[in-house]
C-alpha cells in the first residue's frame, strides 16, 4: 500500500493579518510513500539536498509525535519521496507544509481517521498559530484565532493572482520575529486592530483594493521587517501603479503583489527586466488543501 501526499504552501500575515491570516498557493509539497524496511526520505526536488534523510526529519518527527499523540509508540517504516517547489526559508510556508504532511503521514500509516479539525488542532498547536498550517490543511484564505483551542473562518479567493517576487536570500523565522517590538501602546494598538478589521472585511468582500490599502497601513511587522529586505521600497514603488497592493509574505524575504491576470500579462517582463535577479512566479489560490491519494 502506498501514498501520495499533496501540500499546498502559504503566504501568510497578508499585511496586518499577523499571525492570524493566511492562504494556500498552487505551489506543493509531494509526498510519495511507500512501505519499506526502513526509514528513509529521498529528496527529488533542488533545494532539498541538505535535509535529513532519515528520522531526523522534521516530516518523520511530527509524523512520530502525532503517533505518539494517539497512543502509538511508533510508525511502520517507510522510502518518502519528497518533491518540492516551494523555496525553503522565503515566507512561503515550506516548514508549515512538512507539519502538516507529517500529520497526514501519521494518519494515513497508522489509520487514524483523524477528522480535518483535529488535525487542524494539532498543527496550529505545533506551529504556535493558525496561518500557515490552517490554509495548508483547508486551503482558500483561513482567518483564525488561537488560544489553546483554534477558531477559524475559510474564505475561497479565486480570479486573483498573488505574484511573488523571491531573492536568492534566506530570511529565518527566528532572525524575522527577533526585530518585533515586545509591546504595543493602547493607541498604537487601537490603530493596528482596526486596519486588520477592515482587512479581513476587505477578504471576505473581495474589495483586493481596498485590502491593498490597508496593507500598506500594518503596523505589526512590515514597518520593522523592511529593514531586513534592502529591495522593499524599490519593490513597492516599481510596481504599487499596477497592483492592488503588496505585502512581505510571512516572515519574508519574498513579497507578494495582488492583482490580475491582465497586469501581469501586460506588465511582467517589464518588471522582470527591471529586476532581473528576483525569481517571479506568478501564483493563484489553491482552494482544496491538502489532498492524500491511496495508490
Amino acid at each position: 500500500m502506498s501514498w501520495l501526499i499533496k501540500v499546498p504552501a502559504t503566504t501568510a500575515n497578508i499585511g496586518a493579518g499577523f499571525d492570524s491570516i493566511g492562504v494556500a498557493l498552487n505551489l506543493y509539497l509531494s509526498l510519495k510513500v511507500d512501505r519499506s524496511e526502513k526509514w528513509e526520505f529521498v529528496p527529488c526536488s533542488d533545494g532539498m539536498d541538505e535535509l535529513p534523510r532519515d528520522e531526523e526529519n522534521l516530516i518523520y518527527q511530527i509524523a512520530l509525535q502525532t503517533a505518539n499523540q494517539f497512543g502509538h509508540a511508533s510508525l511502520p517504516t517507510c522510502r518518502v519521496e519528497m518533491t518540492s517547489d516551494i523555496p525553503l526559508a522565503r515566507g512561503l510556508g515550506s516548514s508549515a507544509t512538512a507539519i502538516v504532511g507529517g500529520i497526514e503521514l501519521a494518519n494515513c500509516l497508522l489509520h487514524l481517521n483523524l477528522s480535518t479539525e483535529v488535525k487542524l488542532e494539532i498543527a496550529t498547536a505545533i506551529e504556535g498559530h493558525p496561518d500557515n498550517v490552517a490554509p495548508s490543511l483547508l486551503g482558500g484564505c483561513v482567518i483564525g484565532h488561537y488560544d489553546k483551542k483554534l477558531d477559524c473562518i475559510n474564505v475561497p479567493i479565486h480570479d486573483l493572482v498573488f505574484l511573488a517576487v523571491i531573492p536568492s536570500f534566506q530570511l529565518k523565522t527566528k532572525e524575522a520575529r527577533a526585530v518585533l517590538p515586545v509591546e504595543f501602546a493602547y493607541k498604537e494598538s487601537v490603530q493596528a486592530s482596526s486596519v486588520a478589521n477592515v482587512s479581513v472585511a476587505a477578504i471576505c468582500q473581495g474589495d483586493w483594493g481596498l485590502l491593498g490599502k490597508m496593507m500598506e497601513k500594518d503596523h505589526f511587522h512590515q514597518p520593522y521587517r523592511k529593514a531586513l529586505i534592502p529591495h522593499y521600497d524599490q519593490l513597492v514603488n516599481l510596481l504599487k501603479s499596477d497592483v492592488y497592493g503588496t505585502f512581505l509574505s510571512g516572515a519574508g524575504p519574498t513579497m507578494i503583489a495582488l492583482t490580475t491576470k491582465e497586469v501581469v500579462d501586460r506588465k511582467l517582463k517589464e518588471w522582470q527586466a527591471y529586476m532581473p535577479e528576483m525569481n517571479w512566479l506568478r501564483l493563484e489560490v489553491e482552494n482544496k488543501g491538502t489532498q492524500t491519494i491511496q495508490q
